[in-house]
């Protein structure tokens, strides 16, 4: 019995230092599960660049979710001349038309781009009226261009792909028009 003790105190002197290695700056022991989603922005039009500046503003602000151009897709953008609106089926996963109407109003495309792709990541709008709030989406005026999420949209994200339960109803269209903008 105390053979079989002592080989597995070896045993364990050998694998724990491995193990220890597989932390990715969360806290010690645990590694953080990257997930991958793919979009397909291949009809977004004139809004392609747009997606694809939006994703890596994303990728730049979260550490356990990626954004790349790829099919199958998660998520596919398309482009129409209504106003912008998103429906996330489940988390990571949904459709987005960038609709004209709102850049042939003023609104900034990036921005749109950013604040739709926030509700595939589990966001819901904050119409908050706040330029430095990206889910307060045309609240903020004509006049905001800030495409980046704010550090508490950072936050969310992060803790929906960590396995909370997003604020965001699944199956129903975020549309983010001016009579529903006022804070």
């Amino acid at each position: 019995m105390s053979i079989a003790f002592a080989l597995g105190l070896a045993f364990l002197a050998i694998v724990s230092p491995a193990q220890a290695g597989t932390t990715t700056g969360t806290t010690a022991g645990k590694s953080a599960a990257v997930r991958v989603l793919k979009y397909d922005a291949s009809r977004a039009a004139e809004f392609r660049s747009a997606i694809d500046q939006a994703a890596q503003i994303w990728n730049s602000s979260v550490s356990n979710v990626r954004l790349v151009a790829g099919t199958p897709a998660d998520f596919v953008v398309y482009v129409d001349n209504g106003w912008p609106r998103t429906q996330p089926t489940s988390l990571g996963r949904g459709t987005v038309w960038m609709g004209r109407q709102a850049t042939s109003e003023g609104h900034n495309p990036l921005r749109i781009a950013a604040h739709e792709i926030g509700h595939v990541l589990g966001l819901p709008d904050r119409r908050t009226g706040l330029c430095s709030d990206l889910m307060s989406g045309a609240s903020a005026g004509t006049g905001c261009t800030n495409p980046n999420p704010n550090a508490a949209e950072k936050a969310q994200v992060t803790r929906n792909f960590g396995g909370f339960a997003p604020a965001i109803e699944f199956g129903r269209i975020y549309v983010d028009t001016p009579e529903l903008a006022a804070p």
